[in-house]
C-alpha cells in the first residue's frame, strides 16, 4: 500500500507541473506581441490553435491533480476529513476547483467568441478594418485570467508543500507575494531568461 501511495504522490506532483499551461500561454501571447504589426491570419491562427488545444490538456492535468489529491487524502493518515480539518488541503482543493472553473470560462465562453470571429476570414481573405480591435477585449480578458491562473497554480504548489509541515507564516506570505509578482511579470514581459 505504501508503494501505491508514493506512486499517487508522484502522479499528483507531476500533474501539477504539467499545469504550467498558463505560463506558456502567456509566453506565446507575449511573443506574438513582440512581433508587432497588424493582425496576420497565419500567425494569429497559429497562436489561437496553441491556446485552444492547450485547454484540453489542462483539463486532463487538472482532473488528474484533483483525483490523485483525493486519493492521497483518502489513503493518507488523516483520511477524508482532512479536507475540512486541514486548511491547507481545503485551500488546495478549492484552488483546483477554481482553476477548473476559470479554464471553463475561457474554453467555453471566451475562446468560442474568438473562434467565431476568426471563422469569418481565411488565409487569403482581406482583413476587415478594425478586425484586431474586435478580438482585443477577449484576448485581454483571457490574458488576465491566465495570469491569475498562473498565480493560483504557484500559490497552490507553495501551499501543497505545507500539507504536513507548515512554513513560518512570514515565509508563506513572502513566497505567495513572489508568486504574484512573477505572474504579473510574465503577463507584462517575455521572461527571456526564465526567473530573471
Amino acid at each position: 500500500m505504501n508503494s501505491i501511495y508514493q506512486v499517487i504522490q508522484v502522479i499528483h506532483v507531476l500533474s501539477f507541473v504539467m499545469m504550467s499551461v498558463p505560463l506558456f500561454n502567456l509566453i506565446v501571447v507575449n511573443e506574438r506581441a513582440l512581433m508587432g504589426g497588424p493582425f496576420t491570419y497565419a500567425t494569429d491562427r497559429y497562436m489561437e490553435n496553441i491556446i485552444r488545444h492547450g485547454a484540453i490538456r489542462c483539463y486532463v492535468f487538472q482532473l488528474t491533480v484533483f483525483i490523485s489529491g483525493i486519493l492521497l487524502v483518502v489513503l493518507g493518515p488523516s483520511g477524508l476529513q482532512a479536507l475540512w480539518t486541514n486548511w491547507v488541503l481545503g485551500f488546495k482543493t478549492l484552488s483546483v476547483l477554481a482553476l477548473m472553473a476559470m479554464l471553463s470560462v475561457v474554453h467555453f465562453r471566451i475562446q468560442p467568441k474568438l473562434e467565431e470571429a476568426l471563422s469569418q476570414i481565411g488565409p487569403d481573405s482581406p482583413i476587415p478594418e478594425g478586425f484586431a480591435a474586435k478580438l482585443k477585449p477577449f484576448r485581454i480578458l483571457r490574458k488576465r485570467m491566465a495570469t491569475f491562473c498562473l498565480f493560483l497554480v504557484l500559490s497552490t504548489i507553495i501551499m501543497g508543500m505545507q500539507v504536513y509541515t507548515r512554513f513560518h507564516p512570514a515565509l508563506t506570505a513572502g513566497l505567495i507575494t513572489a508568486a504574484g509578482l512573477f505572474a504579473f511579470r510574465v503577463n507584462r514581459s517575455l521572461i527571456l531568461f526564465g526567473w530573471v
